[in-house]
């Protein structure tokens, strides 16, 4: 299950632990807002992403 993609605001790289939820390289929590959108869970910032693809639609 474990994806990666990159966040533009931060420069670096996070992995999906569950469908909504990632951890990037720093180490902050990520909830998925949208295919290009995360939230950091800390700073409740919003982030730009490359894609969170929804593992429902590779059918």
């Amino acid at each position: 299950m474990s994806k990666h993609f990159f966040d533009y605001d931060d420069g670096d790289f996070a992995h999906t632990i569950s469908d909504n939820m990632a951890i990037d390289s720093d180490g902050n929590m990520l909830m998925r807002m949208g295919d290009n959108m995360a939230m950091d869970m800390d700073s409740g910032e919003l982030h730009i992403i490359s894609s969170w693809d929804n593992e429902d639609d590779d059918d």
